[in-house]
């Protein structure tokens, strides 16, 4: 039993060319074949022609030996084609790829009927298309040179020419696309390589001038020119006399606290051009440093300003405070050890000065005002003293209270006399035939008592009435003697407060004790020379650092 042959595609309507070849009949191999022997030194036919060509010549004489046929089975080959096709349209390529893929195929020579054709045809030969290489190779210009004695070809077909048998055929010069995309690779590397060494020797040429020379030069002057400094090291404490105060003050009496602003203001004076000034007069500050042996960066030149000096100075004397311990360093650097200890020891005499003047200025603003407030006070004393005694020689009376209280007893008196009287002439009187040299002493008692009274009441009327009365001399002379008590508490309260005032100014004695001595040193602590070039070399590597970020940036900046 034979299977029919089964096909996915049928190809009803015929081809021009199968047509015109079955009217030729079997002429066409022939005429092809006598062709192929007039040209032996031709191109060969591409394959895609030569295998239509064979399958036009073989279709006439299957179609002779048989009936026809209603129609034509594709063969495997088309069947993938046509599915590469379709693949290759689902790619969705865009118009300009598909004009370089047809380019691509004409460098080529490569028969395609479409741009999806030349796509396929090139990635079959294992050519890329979209390749950047491969599109700078169309920019190449085509070598166009022809055998001598050959006629150009009419328009822009190109068929096979003969080659003269006269002249020898030698190797083309012209380099095949791998070939020469290599050699582009292989420059554009080396075009790479040759500005990357350029860049870089450059670099290394910015960095030798603007790094490595500076630190190399600050590095001999450290080795070799710089004068070798001497410092002496030493420390001091400013310390406040005990006391038994309590509160805030008493807690804080012994610590360091308690004495920070006597030390930062001993700190300052001793960094302070009156200092300088005040060790230049005394030990010869200036005359030091202007020494012709000095280096030049380090020696000040003749009859230096005192800012100068002072620069000077501020750089050779260093002194810090440590707020936690209360402690004051102090360093000073001199070109020979006997000068550094020397101006050292100066300087702790002029600390210990300003401290004792600092003490002494507080302890007398504080003795002062309680003296004053204690003089005022006795002055006010001795007014109202005084005004008492004018008040008492006024009057004449030393007591008036005394002599009004006299005058009352005597009144009280009196008129009990009077009512005994009274009382003994209502007796006499009762009787039916009183005694009347009894009844006359007793009404002549009773008148003189009377009178008595009347002159006592008149005298204490006198006292006790107007501006010189004895009620208003009393009055003054209590409001005087009440101002002499006041007076007499506020001196008792001056004196007490000039006492305390005295043991507070003791209390708050300053003075300046010496923790650590100056000493002469036997080695030069300066220049560090090792440290001072490294420093010098990170100075010089941040500074060339921002110089070309800076510029970088700024090159950035307007090219942008």
């Amino acid at each position: 039993m034979t299977t029919k042959p089964r096909a996915k595609k049928f190809r009803i309507r015929r081809s021009p060319a199968a047509a015109e070849d079955r009217e030729t009949g079997t002429a066409a191999a022939p005429r092809s074949a006598a062709a192929a022997a007039a040209q032996p030194h031709a191109r060969p036919v591409p394959q895609g022609t030569a295998a239509a060509s064979a399958a036009a010549a073989a279709a006439p004489g299957k179609a002779a030996a048989g009936a026809p046929l209603s129609g034509m089975v594709s063969s495997p080959r088309e069947t993938s084609m046509e599915t590469d096709l379709e693949a290759i349209r689902r790619e969705g390529l865009t118009g300009r790829q598909l004009r370089l893929a047809r380019r691509m195929a004409q460098k080529h020579n490569l028969d395609a009927t479409s741009d999806f054709e030349a796509v396929r045809m090139l990635r079959e030969r294992g050519i890329d298309p979209f390749a950047r290489a491969n599109m700078l190779e169309l920019v190449v210009p085509q070598n166009k040179t022809q055998p001598a004695g050959t006629p150009p070809a009419p328009g822009a077909v190109q068929l096979p020419q003969t080659v003269p048998a006269g002249k020898t055929n030698l190797p083309s010069a012209e380099l095949s696309p791998a070939e020469r995309r290599n050699r582009e690779i292989q420059e554009i590397q080396r075009d790479i390589a040759r500005r990357r060494r350029r860049k870089l020797s450059l670099l290394g040429a910015r960095l030798a001038f603007f790094v490595l020379l500076p630190t190399l030069a600050a590095g001999i002057y450290f080795n070799t020119v710089a004068t070798p400094m001497y410092s002496s090291k030493s420390e001091f404490l400013v310390l406040k006399a005990d006391s038994a105060g309590g509160g805030v003050g008493g807690l804080l009496s012994g610590t360091q606290f308690a004495t920070s602003q006597d030390s930062i203001a001993v700190q300052s004076y001793l960094m302070s051009k009156e200092a300088m000034l005040r060790l230049d007069r005394e030990a010869g500050f200036k005359a030091h440093f202007t020494q012709d042996w000095l280096d030049p960066i380090q020696r000040l030149e003749s009859d230096p300003t005192n800012e100068e000096a002072y620069a000077t100075y501020s750089r050779n004397v260093k002194i810090g405070y440590d707020p936690t311990e209360g402690v004051v360093r102090m360093e000073v650097s001199a070109a020979a050890p006997e000068a550094a200890a020397e101006f050292s020891r100066k300087l702790i005499s002029y600390a210990q000065e300003k401290v004792n003047s600092l003490s002494q200025q507080k302890r007398a603003d504080q003795m002062s005002e309680a003296e004053s407030a204690l003089e005022e006070a006795e002055a006010q004393r001795r007014a109202a003293q005084e005004r008492l005694v004018v008040l008492q020689q006024q009057g004449s009376v030393l007591d008036p209270e005394g002599v009004v209280a006299a005058l009352r007893q005597q009144i009280s008196n009196f008129e009990i006399q009077l009512e005994e009287k009274r009382l003994e002439l209502a007796a006499l009187e009762d009787n039916a035939r009183p005694n009347r040299a009894k009844v006359s002493g007793a009404e002549a008692d009773i008148r003189r008592l009377e009178t008595v009274i009347a002159s006592l009441n008149n005298r204490m009327v006198d006292a006790s009435a107007g501006e010189n009365s004895l009620a208003n001399l009393r009055i003054q002379i209590q409001m005087a003697q009440a101002d002499l008590a006041t007076r007499d508490l506020m001196l008792q309260s001056a004196l007490q407060q000039v006492e305390t005032t005295r043991l507070e100014a003791n209390r708050q004695v300053r003075y300046l004790t010496t923790a650590v001595e100056p000493v002469p040193s036997d080695e030069p602590s300066y220049p560090r020379k090792f440290e001072n070039t490294v420093l010098a070399f990170l100075i010089f590597s941040g500074i060339y650092l921002m110089c070309s970020l800076t510029a970088s940036i700024l090159r950035e900046q307007v090219s942008s």
